[in-house]
């Protein structure tokens, strides 16, 4: 009982404690419930119509688009802007696609089984032409090829799971081309629905004619703006206003940007470096004019160009390189070069050049054994069994459980690859050397390989070099010292005023940068900049950023944010807003002066005595504006106002135009021989609207509010 009245006494306190518990564990859900809401919205790359996209999902369709480049191109490893292509393709194909499956579903727009059987069917389309599925003999796309194919995968995925793997590549490619065919109609299929909405008639058709082909010669009496000082002009901020409410639209910006100031600094080689990268090449250039296999003296070098031992087009070498080959002796080696453009030190071995195919058609059996001698014994036998009977080709490859079909190989599938082991050189250099229709046995490490050319075509110089290229790169020490020496200034300067007083001092130059957008991928076309970039939409105005390393871990970089410039209406004191402005009030006021000047004019003689200068032009039509010479100037209005003049008649009053203000006389009015063709200009205004809203793109972007983190990821 005792215990029971402490409690009692002590009632508000114990309240006070079980609901602080409380509330620290809802506080805690809560976090934790935020916590899990951030990390999803940090996964969050876009959001498109309300569809929210995930990184994953992004990546997944960037993966399927370097699978194709890979399939097509033969490339392994794409570089830093190529990477950021395909990533702008594939989210600008990701827009437009969602965009107009929205607007489609709305109209009931869809794209049939029947509609993509008929496009396989034709084989006409460009994308088909990119497909394994080419009939040579045709040079078509084969849907027959397609079908035998899908159907010989369905069979191996429970039969051969191996060979099922093999296959998957080219069945994830199908799918590929199939997705985007779909993708592609259904996007002609709208833009036709569309353009269809924009029809002409027979009056407009008349009127489109006699604006191209009723033409006039005038004399014209010309006051520049240039004839009045701008400093004579009083601009008011009540006139910038004006000004700014009329051109509004103008001023809409559809993206957040940034206007930004950096101190970029690219570390060189210094002339100690230069001299000991020099000795260092002119060694290895000795060595690469004798060795036997210059592979290993190459690959010692570390030449940006691999050496692959095959033929190649002169493509595959870099554009230095590839002015060299054809003034290089066949066995010979260049002196070393420096190329100031690449920044590289460069010398050529030529091994051999030879007019071979670019084009190979052939097929292949594949020859094992439990050991390397018993794969040699079988495959003489079916050398024996082929030279007795070559038909037996196709029933010998099943045997062994391949197909026997032919394939083609062209030199881009291999040439750009970064390295070719021992057995795929032998089979490379086979393919080129074998002649047409001959059967050739080739020995490898796990087996043997019967080969069979059935076909060469394109026949071209193909060269094989050993190339040691270098990049004339700055040592550790040398680094070391550019790095510390801007470390120090950007620890000193932590201020905009700051950064650009020390940059004199310590011979820097502050470079500025605006309207910077998130899609831009990097500060300043400097490769590496990523972090930089995120740090620019996450600062402040007037913060001051750290230091950051880029580049080719070559660049020292520092930015301050100097203005933000939100999504909507550029501001009317947004310097270059104000400048624009200024200038067309400028022009404005002077168009007024020289208006009131020839007020009351009847002719060119009293335009010209009011100060006019006097030119001529001939064959304006109202169709094209009119190019004025004296003012530089192209001038639509002027075009309209001599439309609507009779010759020998005047302009009513003075017309203001781009370049000036001017006066004209219509000397001759003439019609451009010619017939007239009704339905061609009906089909000609019907292309025109359609061209007028071909940018209906852009309205749908704007509806559809589109978010993009890209630049959190990329």
């Amino acid at each position: 009982m005792a215990a029971l009245g402490k409690i009692r006494n002590h009632g508000a306190l114990l309240v006070g404690i079980i609901g602080l518990g409380l509330f620290a564990f809802i506080a805690e859900e809560a976090f934790r419930s935020c916590e899990s809401t951030k990390n999803t919205e940090r996964q969050q790359i876009a959001e498109v119509l309300g569809q929210k996209v995930s990184y994953q999902e992004f990546q997944d369709m960037v993966d399927e688009y370097l699978d194709v480049i890979k399939l097509q191109q033969g490339r392994e490893n794409l570089g830093e802007d190529e990477l950021n292509q395909v990533r702008d393709m594939v989210w600008n194909q990701y827009i437009q696609t969602s965009l107009i499956a929205k607007e489609a579903e709305k109209v009931g727009l869809r794209v049939t089984d029947d509609e993509i059987r008929n496009i396989l069917n034709e084989g006409t389309n460009q994308m088909l032409a990119q497909t394994p599925f080419m009939n040579q003999q045709t040079g078509r796309f084969d849907a027959n090829m397609l079908k035998q194919f899908l159907n010989e995968y369905k069979k191996v995925q429970s039969s051969s799971p191996q060979q099922a793997e093999q296959m998957r590549v080219i069945y994830n490619y199908w799918n590929f081309i199939e997705k985007t065919l779909r993708q592609q109609t259904l996007a002609q299929k709208y833009q036709a629905l569309l353009g269809n909405a924009f029809l002409s008639n027979k009056v407009e058709a008349q009127q489109a004619y006699a604006e191209e082909n009723s033409e006039a010669s005038v004399q014209l009496a010309v006051l520049p703006y240039s004839s009045i000082a701008d400093k004579d002009v009083k601009v008011e901020d009540s006139d910038l206003k004006a000004k700014y409410d009329e051109l509004k639209p103008r001023f809409k910006q559809m993206e957040e940007t940034r206007d930004l100031k950096y101190v970029s600094v690219k570390v060189t080689a210094s002339a100690a470096d230069r001299a000991v990268l020099n000795k260092q090449t002119q060694d290895f250039v000795a060595q690469l004019a004798t060795a036997e296999d210059p592979s290993e003296i190459v690959r010692k070098s570390g030449s940006d160009v691999p050496f692959l031992g095959v033929p190649v087009l002169k493509s595959a070498f870099p554009y230095d390189i590839q002015q060299l080959l054809d003034s290089v002796a066949v066995g010979s080696t260049t002196a070393l070069k420096t190329n100031t453009q690449d920044n590289t030190l460069n010398a050529v071995r030529l091994i051999s050049k030879q007019e071979l195919p670019d084009s190979i058609q052939f097929t292949s059996i594949s020859v094992g054994g439990e050991t390397a001698e018993a794969a040699h014994t079988r495959a003489d036998s079916i050398m024996k069994a082929l030279a007795a009977d070559p038909t037996q080709w196709e029933a010998i490859a099943k045997k062994y459980g391949q197909t026997g079909e032919t394939q083609w190989i062209t030199t881009a599938q291999y040439q750009n690859t970064n390295s070719v082991g021992a057995d795929q050189k032998a089979y490379l250099n086979a393919l080129n050397t074998i002649q047409t229709g001959e059967t050739k046995k080739l020995e490898i490490s796990n087996g043997d390989i019967i080969i069979k050319v059935t076909d060469r075509k394109a026949f071209q110089t193909k060269y094989v070099a050993a190339v040691i290229k270098v990049d004339i790169d700055f040592s550790k020490e040398t680094y070391s010292q550019a790095y510390n020496k801007f470390s120090q200034y950007v620890s000193e300067s932590r201020d905009l005023a700051s950064l650009e007083k020390n940059a004199k001092k310590n011979g820097y130059q502050v470079q500025e940068l605006n309207d910077v957008a998130a899609a831009q991928h990097n500060i300043a076309r400097i490769h590496g900049t990523h972090e930089a970039l995120k740090w620019a939409f996450e600062a402040k105005e007037n913060e001051v950023s750290p230091l950051y390393e880029c580049g080719e871990n070559d660049n020292l970089l520092v930015l301050v944010l100097t203005k933000i410039h939100k999504k909507g209406y550029r501001e009317i004191d947004d310097p270059q807003v104000k400048d624009l402005l200024k200038q067309e009030v400028i022009k404005d006021k002077k168009a007024e002066k020289l208006i009131a000047k020839l007020n009351g004019v009847k002719n060119i003689a009293e335009a010209k005595a009011k100060g006019a200068q006097l030119t001529s032009l001939d064959q304006v039509t109202f169709a094209a504006p009119a190019f004025v010479q004296l003012t530089t100037s192209s001038e639509p209005a002027l075009s309209g106002a001599i439309a609507a003049v009779k010759q020998g008649a005047s302009s009513v009053k003075p017309v203001k135009g781009n370049g000036g203000v001017f006066f004209f006389t219509v000397a001759t009015k003439k019609n451009r021989p010619g017939k007239y063709e009704e339905q061609v200009y009906q089909n000609k205004m019907s292309q025109r609207a359609m061209q007028m809203a071909s940018g209906f793109m852009q309205g749908l972007y704007e509806k559809a509010e589109v978010k993009d983190n890209r630049y959190l990821f990329f």
